[in-house]
Parts: structure tokens; C-alpha cells; sequence
């Protein structure tokens, strides 16, 4: 599968502040009620990585708060990705923390083509794209109080690709997905994995980059195995829009669904 997958630029004047992780938590300032850039030390890539936050205003420590990771798609990043018009307005309405990594650089495509080849530069592109994902989540469950039962993950284009990806690899840990015009390399046969993950899926059926094609066949398996899910097809959406316009539809799917932890069982860890 060949794809060059185009995606939104977006500039809204946003503020930004970096968070050295190695300073001490007690002495790190939370910003809130608007897009915030941090960075933490990478060991694996031996280089500092950016990741984008968004903490609603009046965070309280003592409450816990639902969590969507949120997966930019080529060549974009966590800045745009958040910037999407009415995402942080919806997350400040809801109450929901934002995290949008890097994915180690913009094209990583999030382990979703594979951990590594030679053709990459580095060579294990994709299992460092993957593996800053799962530390952003970890450095953000670590440090903000997290409700481990509604931990989401969505993702645009090459991230809705990793949004497939991550969430049929680390099925615990996701209370619901939804990949956004996904350009995935996987087979919907995978589905089978997550059987009991709610999906709400989005597609414009003029998308010229990503194939509606494609996300029929993933609703139809989906709709096969009785998952649970919604699949959304804007009719004469394009590769763009139907990210920004079905983001209310996002949150009031994931306001429905949270992670079921059976008594007496082990809750999805930090570190997983």
C-alpha cells in the first residue's frame, strides 16, 4: 500500500510553554485551559521529545479525569493536532485531559507499517514511533490523576492508522477508539482482538486519500464480530473535515463507554 496522506495546517497563535521532565514534580507548574508543549527525555532515541498537552481549566489533583490520546497524521504534529478547531473547547466542556505525541517524528506512523526496515532513517523508525506513544501515556498518567477506566485513543489519517495499531496491540488499556480517516496497513481480520473495545469510526466518503473503501469493509467486520461501535460517513466529506466536524460525535460516543475492570481483577497499569 502506497499513500502520501495530505493533512490540515492549522495556525490559531497558540501559547506554549516546555517542561524539562527532569525537574523535580513538586516544583513543575500545570498549565491550564489552553495547549501546552512539554518534552521529556527519549532514552531509546537519546534526543528530547515534544508532546502536546491540554489540562482543563480548574484541575483539581483530587478528582480523576478521563484521558484521550490523540494521534497526528503525516507530516502534522501535536500542536496541529490539538489545534484542530473546537478540540480543546470540547475537552475543556467534558473535562477531559488531551495528550498528543509526537510519534518520534512526523512520519513515524506509530509501529502501524511495521517496527523496522532499512529503507528508514533510523532503521527502527517505527518501533520508536510506537514506543513515544506508550511514554507520553505513562509520563501523563503519572503525573495527573487519571481515570484508568476511560483512557480513549483517536487518532487522524496516518494516526488513525496508529490509532488501529496501538489499540488492537494494547487492547487493556483503551475504554474506546476512533480512528479518523484511518490509513491503515492492517487487516480488519484483526478486529477479532478487540472484540469488546467500543470503535467509533470516521470516514468522508470524497475522501481522495484515504479510500472510503476502506473504512466500509473495517465497519462491516466490525459489524460482523457485534462489536460494539458507530461508523460515521460523511457524505461528501473530504480527507479534512470530517476530523473537525465529527469531534462532538467522538466525545458524546466515548461519554457512553468506559473500561470495564472486573472486581477482583488487575486495572491497566501506567506502564503498560
Amino acid at each position: 500500500m502506497k499513500l502520501t496522506v495530505g493533512i490540515l495546517i492549522v495556525s490559531f497563535g497558540l501559547q506554549s510553554l516546555h517542561a524539562d521532565e527532569n525537574t523535580q514534580p513538586e516544583k513543575k507548574e500545570v498549565v491550564t485551559g489552553r495547549i501546552w508543549m512539554r518534552s521529556y527525555d527519549f532514552k531509546e532515541a537519546e534526543k528530547k521529545m515534544e508532546y502536546g498537552l491540554y489540562v482543563p481549566r480548574d484541575y483539581d489533583a483530587n478528582k480523576s479525569y478521563p484521558l484521550m490520546v490523540a494521534l497526528h497524521g503525516l507530516h502534522s504534529n501535536p500542536r496541529q493536532i490539538l489545534g484542530y478547531p473546537g478540540f480543546t473547547k470540547l475537552a475543556q466542556e467534558h473535562g477531559y485531559i488531551l495528550a498528543a505525541p509526537m510519534g518520534y517524528n512526523t512520519k513515524g506512523w506509530y509501529g502501524g507499517r511495521g517496527q523496522t526496515s532499512r529503507r528508514w532513517n533510523p532503521e527502527n523508525l517505527g518501533e520508536l514511533s510506537e514506543k513515544d506513544v506508550m511514554n507520553v501515556l505513562k509520563i501523563v498518567r503519572a503525573e495527573f490523576n487519571v481515570d484508568s477506566k476511560r483512557i480513549y485513543l483517536m487518532g487522524h489519517s496516518m494516526g488513525g492508522g496508529g490509532t488501529w495499531h496501538i489499540g488492537i496491540k494494547y487492547p487493556d488499556i483503551w475504554a474506546g477508539l476512533a480512528p479518523v480517516a484511518p490509513a491503515t496497513f492492517r487487516s480488519p481480520g484483526d478486529l477479532s482482538k478487540i472484540r469488546t473495545t467500543p470503535v467509533i469510526l470516521v470516514q468522508g466518503d470524497k475522501d481522495r486519500l484515504v479510500s472510503v473503501r476502506g473504512a466500509r469493509r473495517w465497519a462491516s467486520k466490525m459489524k460482523e464480530l457485534g462489536m460494539t461501535h458507530k461508523y460515521i460517513e460523511v457524505k461528501d466529506g473530504n480527507h479534512v473535515a470530517p476530523a473537525i466536524t465529527q469531534l462532538p460525535a467522538i466525545f458524546e460516543f466515548f461519554a457512553k463507554h468506559a473500561k470495564e475492570v472486573p472486581s477482583g481483577s488487575k486495572e491497566p497499569a501506567a506502564n503498560e
